[in-house]
């Protein structure tokens, strides 16, 4: 039985990238408004209202955590390329996901921020040399991370929160 947490599989990172695998990361997280857009689409505000899993977010607070988890990775990126190994501020997402934002808002808010900020991400992404990617930054929870691990897990973090928007879909057609 397929754990419901991971419908895509644990997050893997890959220390041995190069420059293709790098321009795949970028592509998926290129693509994430698209593939969000079309497992929300047509979703009922009682599907919205459901949880992917028992004790989970709803379908509504997976989306609005996808572009709060995206804003933070974003700044994490450009803080990193313009400093020296900046030491980033983690943010409490549990707790971000209970505000009153991100248990009611209109799933428009976040699409289109989402559309807007992959946008300027992914120019941003594109511009970088793999040198850049190399650079650190020191997460206080889990210690220096590169943004080559940074990349791989965003790139992996919107397709595993599509997935499970889209198994409520299914459940639930």
């Amino acid at each position: 039985m397929q754990d419901e947490r991971y419908p895509i599989g644990k997050f893997e990172f890959r220390p041995d990238i190069d420059n293709d695998r790098r321009k795949q990361f970028i592509d998926q997280i290129a693509a994430l408004p698209r593939e969000l857009g079309k497992v929300t689409k047509d979703l009922t505000e009682k599907q919205l209202e459901t949880p992917y899993r028992a004790g989970g977010w709803t379908a509504r607070q997976v989306v609005h955590h996808i572009a709060d988890s995206h804003l933070n990775a974003y700044i994490r990126f450009k803080l990193t390329i313009t400093e020296d190994q900046p030491t980033i501020k983690p943010y409490q997402e549990k707790l971000w996901a209970e505000v009153s934002d991100a248990t009611s808002a209109s799933l428009e808010s976040s699409m289109s921020l989402i559309e807007g900020l992959h946008s300027r991400w992914v120019v941003f992404l594109r511009s970088l040399s793999p040198k850049d990617f190399e650079r650190t930054f020191v997460h206080p929870e889990h210690g220096i991370m590169n943004l080559d691990r940074l990349l791989q897990l965003y790139a992996w973090h919107g397709r595993h929160h599509t997935a499970h928007i889209k198994s409520v879909r299914d459940r639930t057609h």
